[in-house]
């Protein structure tokens, strides 16, 4: 076994070329040679003999042909998906050479989920400007069904926000900045607003904003309502946008389910009210995933202190 990856693994250092990983990409993005073959630039004919190069260097089937053309095989997912991960490193390698001779410290793309977005992570983004001034930052927000997939093929650097308890454990790292809880919140003219002892019975005439289907939170939700005696709102609205559930709280008379985290500072200025009751769920864990055996850039490391002394400095550290 050791003997046979020596042998893949020479053959791959003296004889890989990027042009064949692009290749390799584009027919599974097409599944099919001849269109790969027009995007790589390269005949039909020229394209299968770099696919049977390919499989004869790493020595496994990479396609099987099907009577739609060709689809991936266990083994052809696999390369691919390091393909990608390469392209992406000499992209961020080719824009971070840009940004220094453009006079910036460096790159980081950060993925940010919404329990991160207002509070830890701009509070990070701050420390780190202050000792890096010149770095370029990109910042990209949505769930853990799109930010995980692009921290793994590397066209962003890390996740912050709640970490994925069950999904998402393969090829991640995870580091545990503090735990954040869940509170209810209402706009000032809600009429439950500032009464105190508030109990599920007084929540079930108005209506609700909701997480997405696909996050945890919405799980949990939903089957607190089923033990609710299967509880159904008379209005849901399902969101993750924080501008608009906001808009919408001061608006409408609806309840609204978030990270303690998030709604802190509107909390605090009064634009909107925690309700006086106890979420029975949703605590759980605030940090940073990586990709696994990855090294970090020197831009992205600096922002992974910052945001572990952020988080330590800061009112995020109660368990």
């Amino acid at each position: 076994m050791i003997v046979r990856h020596t042998r893949i693994l020479n053959r791959a250092l003296t004889r890989l070329k990027l042009r064949q990983l692009r290749l390799l990409v584009a027919v599974g993005d097409h599944g099919n040679i001849q269109n790969a073959a027009l995007e790589v630039g390269i005949s039909q004919p020229a394209a299968s003999k770099i696919i049977q190069d390919l499989e004869f260097d790493f020595e496994v089937k990479l396609f099987k042909r099907t009577n739609r053309g060709v689809v991936p095989t266990i083994f052809g997912e696999t390369l691919i998906r390091h393909g990608k991960l390469i392209f992406s490193q000499v992209s961020h390698a080719v824009q971070e050479i840009d940004d220094l001779t453009d006079g910036h410290a460096g790159r980081v793309v950060i993925g940010t989920l919404l329990a991160a977005s207002t509070g830890l992570l701009p509070a990070a983004i701050n420390l780190l400007l202050e000792n890096r001034p010149r770095v370029a930052i990109k910042v990209a927000e949505g769930t853990n069904e799109v930010l995980i997939p692009a921290l793994l093929s590397g066209e962003i650097d890390m996740v912050v926000g709640r970490l994925p308890t069950h999904r998402y454990r393969s090829n991640i790292v995870q580091h545990r900045l503090f735990y954040d809880r869940i509170v209810g919140v209402v706009g000032p003219s809600h009429p439950l607003a500032g009464q105190t002892g508030v109990t599920f019975n007084d929540l079930r005439p108005f209506g609700w904003i909701l997480p997405p289907l696909e996050t945890t939170l919405r799980r949990q939700i939903d089957q607190f309502f089923m033990n609710q005696h299967n509880y159904v709102p008379s209005l849901t609205i399902e969101s993750v946008s924080y501008l608009t559930n906001r808009a919408l709280l001061q608006s409408q008379d609806v309840i609204c389910l978030m990270p303690e985290e998030v709604t802190t500072q509107d909390v605090g200025n009064g634009y909107l009210i925690q309700l006086d009751w106890t979420v029975p769920f949703g605590k759980g864990p605030i940090g940073v995933s990586l990709r696994a055996e990855t090294a970090l850039s020197p831009a992205a490391q600096a922002f992974q202190m910052a945001l572990v002394k952020t988080a330590s400095t800061h009112r995020f550290c109660y368990m």
